[in-house]
């Protein structure tokens, strides 16, 4: 298994079964990357202290699905700026 943060997971409580990492736009000074993780028992506090370790920044979050039944994303707006 791929462990994407340095000490991740801290605990045998904290679970993810993928993740997908995604660079969205380069400009002159940052890189934004959009992140999924999936998996029980995330810890969000853990997962933006070990992004911040690593230099970077939390904006915000777009999406959080739960529940018995998964659903799907579908494409927004957004999404069709990203093949420019």
């Amino acid at each position: 298994m791929l462990y994407l943060f340095s000490n991740y997971p801290p605990s045998g409580d904290v679970d993810f079964d993928g993740v997908n990492i995604t660079l969205v736009e380069i400009d002159k000074e940052t890189e934004n990357i959009k992140i999924t993780i999936v998996g029980d028992n995330l810890d969000y506090e853990e997962i933006v202290r070990t992004i911040e370790e690593f230099g970077g920044v939390v904006h915000s979050i777009d999406m959080v699905a739960a529940g018995k039944r998964i659903i799907e994303e579908s494409e927004t707006p957004q999404d069709s700026l990203e093949e420019y």
